[in-house]
């Protein structure tokens, strides 16, 4: 038996798509997480559920959506190569992320989920970001109620990352550090609006107040935000940016090389041309 013939390399199976199963598991992880994460805004005084109630309801519900989500993703639609590849840019960015301790917002694993998210594609990057962010608290003491809500807000800046339109030279690196910026806002910004009703107390006028309506809690929590979140939003955004565009493109060129994979056919037989990707 002759040896196996090196056809030609084909992306990696899985590397972009997420499949019928995986698209509903992503739909439903994105509405769980939206409502988890705005639940100030329908908590009400005759819901019968206190203000303490709600955050930790959520925190059991949400490891369930990510043990979902995380489930489809490895159903067949990632071979062993983005496995292995997923396992090694969560040890760096585990390794990461305690390095720049979050001080003034810089942050230094959301730029490696952005980018490997954009190669890997969405369900690669929404499991990055959660699985990262979970191994970096253990080795932090950061476990707590807030971890569930971290874990699916980088999941985010993962997916959505896999999701942006194609470009490809320095337009791609301005698109990804653009949507760097936005992430990070969006990032602080969700994870303060899910904890802000116990930050400050109830006796101040940014405070949250289930009585009222959700216009004017939102109202408050914008100043809120302004007032005790603006400058780390901000140097997260500007870390993001950066970072991209001083490692972003050959990060990518690695990544991309890394997806791609070597098709191999038997040479006793005469294969089939293969298909043009």
């Amino acid at each position: 038996m002759s040896a196996p013939e090196l056809v030609r390399p084909v992306a990696g199976a899985g590397a972009r798509g997420l499949g019928l199963r995986g698209s509903a598991a992503t739909t439903a992880a994105v509405l769980i997480g939206a409502v988890a994460f705005s639940w100030p805004l329908f908590l009400r005084p005759d819901s019968g559920m206190s203000a303490t109630q709600a955050p930790i309801m959520f925190a059991v519900v949400l490891p369930l959506v990510l043990a979902i989500m995380l489930s489809e993703i490895a159903g067949g639609r990632m071979d062993a190569k983005v496995l292995a590849m997923l396992g090694v840019l969560a040890a760096v960015g585990t390794v990461l992320r305690p390095l720049s301790a979050g001080t003034a917002g810089f942050e230094l694993v959301f730029f490696l989920l952005i980018l490997a998210g954009r190669v890997f594609g969405p369900g690669f990057g929404f499991a990055l970001g959660a699985i990262t962010l979970f191994t970096s608290a253990l080795i932090t003491s950061g476990v707590g109620p807030w971890l569930p809500y971290q874990m699916l807000a980088a999941g985010f800046v993962g997916l959505f990352a896999g999701l942006l339109p194609p470009a490809r030279g320095r337009a791609e690196i301005v698109l990804l550090a653009a949507y760097g910026m936005v992430s990070a806002f969006a990032y602080g910004w969700v994870m303060d609006f899910s904890f802000w009703p116990f930050g400050i107390g109830n006796d101040t006028q940014l405070s949250f107040d289930p009585s009222l309506g959700p216009l004017e809690n939102l109202h408050r929590f914008v100043l809120y935000n302004i007032a005790t979140s603006m400058g780390w939003n901000l140097g997260r955004a500007l870390t993001n940016a950066v970072m991209i565009g001083l490692v972003g493109t050959p990060l990518l060129r690695l990544f991309r090389r890394s997806a791609r994979r070597a098709l191999f056919v038997d040479a006793t037989r005469t294969p089939s041309a293969p298909p043009v990707r």
